[in-house]
């Protein structure tokens, strides 16, 4: 089976996750640029921005990267379009099925990694002829489905033909070794990399990071069926509160509004910040390569 490095051609198997408004180009070129394969955002964006933003990561980097398509996007076929024409070197997918797409995005010689949150799931996009799965546990960040990733990657791995990336509760080396040990090939990380100095959001979205303390984060929407992990702020266990006490979605959603994107873009203290349950765990905001190298410990040379 082929190796996630030399399938997206980087030296380490780590993906970093294309978090929706947040994933731009200065964090995927330094992932990149580190060793792994960072993953620019395409969520917002037009065929005309989207292409400024592929162009601004290879003016950082001559590195792999790729671009996250949040197939339920109004836009997605222009968006499909403007990665074949740029030859993107792979793409994430992930919020709807990539099958009508497929076919272009392979004939541009463009590596397809769909990411799952089930075992049924997995094997749908094995079937279609996907390159790889990434199997993302409950404990991500953002939208995430019901099964933990210590579950969830060994069924994977056992149910499909191409390699499995782990995704889920990633903060270190002892991370990558367990998902190694569960059979995943790689792994993808995403709310470690919004502690890193390259990361443009906004200071006030680190400072809730490094404020959170276990359980820093809660579950809202199981009720309409749409799971979402965030950090615990007033704005979101009030949201959590009126979803258990009756309150329609309609009036959930004008109750949140768009706080997700306010807390992405600008400097406010009570959003909705998407975090995993691992951001308990983080303490300060480092480099992306110090990062990476707690990750993939570089080797010691020398006598002892």
């Amino acid at each position: 089976m082929t190796s996630i490095e030399k399938l997206l051609n980087c030296r380490y198997p780590l993906l970093q996750g294309g978090m929706a408004y947040i994933s731009q180009p200065k964090l995927v070129a330094a992932v990149s640029e580190a060793g792994g394969a960072g993953i620019l955002t395409s969520v917002g964006e037009t065929p005309t921005s989207l292409k400024a933003l592929i162009d601004e990561v290879r003016q950082l980097t001559s590195h792999t990267f790729g671009v996250n398509l949040m197939l339920q996007q109004n836009n997605i076929a222009e968006l499909v379009e403007v990665i074949v024409q740029e030859k993107v070197p792979f793409v994430t997918t992930g919020a709807g099925n990539p099958a009508p797409y497929l076919r272009a995005l392979k004939e541009a010689g463009i590596k397809v990694l769909a990411v799952v949150g089930s075992v049924y799931h997995a094997k749908k996009m094995d079937a279609l002829g996907v390159d790889a799965i990434i199997a993302e546990g409950q404990e991500s960040g953002g939208h995430i489905g019901e099964i933990s990733s210590m579950v969830l990657i060994p069924q994977v791995v056992d149910a499909v033909s191409v390699p499995v990336i782990g995704a889920g509760g990633v903060y270190d080396h002892r991370s990558i070794s367990a998902m190694i040990a569960l059979g995943a090939k790689g792994i993808q990380a995403g709310t470690i990399f919004l502690a890193s100095q390259e990361c443009q959001i906004p200071n006030s979205y680190k400072e809730k990071l490094l404020d959170a303390s276990e359980p820093a984060t809660i579950v809202t929407g199981l009720k309409y069926g749409h799971p979402v992990r965030s950090l615990k702020t007033t704005l979101v266990a009030e949201y959590a509160e009126k979803e258990f006490s009756g309150a329609s979605k309609e009036e959930l959603d004008a109750y949140i509004g768009n706080a997700y994107h306010q807390a992405v873009v600008s400097e406010t203290d009570n959003g909705c910040y998407l975090a995993g349950q691992v951001a308990a765990a983080i303490r300060r905001i480092e480099t992306v390569q110090v990062i990476v190298d707690r990750l993939f410990p570089p080797k010691q040379t020398g006598s002892k």
